[in-house]
């Protein structure tokens, strides 16, 4: 499996994940139109997506998606509370995705788990293929014993490591607002998301996107020397850590089973 951060923040979010049969996006939080373009700097055409799958309503998720399904006539996947609440998405090709089902595209299972965020009905991943198995959870305020359980035994992995918690006290963001992203249906912290992935570090990991980092109360240093920690002294297990970026999109990596 190919695994590609095109945006990563509060700007826009879109994962491109390739097996060998199928290429998806996971949301789409930028234009059409930039989403094409950041497509074509990893040599991939938008006509060639096989669905485009939302995690919930938020525009820096979803933006994007009405365009760019209807302009390359795409299906889109989402939970059907989450497609309501989709702003002016337009007239699309929707697939049902249920909590907690599994969506089989070709050789990719696609599965959902439920996260905790301020959306009618978020949902992280599972993408499964060929032996590998990718997890991805971006926006969710606290890790559940349920987000733990899913996120096992992953090859590569996507977590939010939004804030840094002395940064975002010190930092110029509105008391309200900042209440909600440290709060339990806002954003992991670094320090969050540190501690849950040192109980998913097993000597198969091999990569672990940082994502959905606050451009405003965290820094790439910051994120790692969290992580770095975690890793220390695990002999079996150093992934390669990937920073995503808003301006353009992260190094693809390719999942080895």
């Amino acid at each position: 499996m190919r695994i590609c951060q095109l945006a990563s923040g509060s700007k826009g979010n879109s994962i491109y994940i390739e097996s060998d049969c199928t290429k998806v996006l996971i949301d789409a939080g930028l234009s059409a139109r930039e989403l094409t373009r950041r497509l074509l700097e990893i040599g991939v055409a938008a006509q060639e997506l096989d669905a485009v799958i939302i995690s919930h309503e938020h525009r820096d998720h979803c933006i994007g998606a009405g365009p760019l399904c209807r302009r390359y006539n795409v299906p889109l996947y989402c939970l059907p509370q989450t497609f309501a609440a989709l702003p002016a998405i337009g007239a699309v090709d929707h697939c049902t995705l249920e909590t907690a089902g599994v969506l089989q595209l070709r050789d990719l299972a696609i599965e959902t788990f439920p996260v905790t965020h301020d959306a009618v009905a978020p949902v992280g991943f599972i993408l499964t293929a060929g032996g590998a198995r990718v997890g991805i959870a971006t926006d969710l305020g606290v890790v559940t014993r349920l987000v733990r359980e899913r996120l096992q035994r992953c090859q590569v992995l996507v977590l939010e490591t939004n804030h840094d918690e002395q940064m975002l006290q010190d930092g110029p963001y509105p008391w309200p607002l900042k209440q909600r992203i440290r709060g339990r249906h806002g954003h992991l912290s670094n320090s969050q998301a540190a501690e849950l992935l040192g109980d998913l570090l097993w000597p198969e990991l091999q990569a672990v996107f940082m994502a959905h980092m606050s451009e405003t109360n965290n820094t790439e240093e910051l994120v790692r020397q969290k992580i770095e920690r975690v890793l220390h002294g695990q002999n079996g297990c150093r992934p390669q850590l990937i920073a995503g970026q808003v301006a353009v999109a992260s190094e693809s990596f390719n999942c080895r089973t």
